[in-house]
């Protein structure tokens, strides 16, 4: 399951809801973002999360779909919230369930490492120098080249 929504998620509902409808799951592994009040020393006091409606859920689709050819998986759930967000809010959670810990934590951190990389989402900062966009780091393109091959 895939949902973009400004409204903020629950985590302990959602993974209720994977474990609930899949008696056969052994392993429940999750990831949640959080919107951090410092980046690149800067202090943030607001982040906004844009996306385009339709094309970010057929992306986050797709790498799910990505995820379950390469690991055996029961299921997984993708929730991103787009719209203005402050410093602790959750951004993002990824939850994956399977019959044992070591695909699920693998697909999760697959899941997770190519939303930031391939998921078409624009952030833009609110700091004490103004708005600024935020570009894409390195160290997540590094992290998404690993799944490669």
């Amino acid at each position: 399951m895939v949902r973009v929504q400004e409204a903020d998620f629950d985590v302990g509902v959602e993974l209720a809801a994977l474990r609930r409808e899949h008696p056969q799951v052994g392993a429940l592994v999750s990831f949640v973002g959080v919107v951090r009040e410092l980046n690149d020393a800067a202090g943030v006091s607001e982040m906004l999360l844009e996306h385009y409606p339709g094309m970010t859920e057929k992306a986050l689709a797709a790498i799910v779909d990505e995820a379950r050819r390469r690991w055996t998986i029961i299921d997984a759930t993708v929730i991103h919230r787009v719209g203005r967000l402050l410093p602790t809010d959750q951004i993002v959670l990824v939850a994956v369930s399977g019959g044992h810990r070591g695909e699920a934590f693998a697909a999760c951190e697959f899941i997770m490492d190519y939303l930031k990389t391939r998921a078409p989402f624009w952030k833009r900062e609110l700091t004490a120098d103004g708005a600024r966009w935020v570009a894409a780091r390195a160290v997540d393109e590094q992290a998404a080249e690993r799944w490669q091959g």
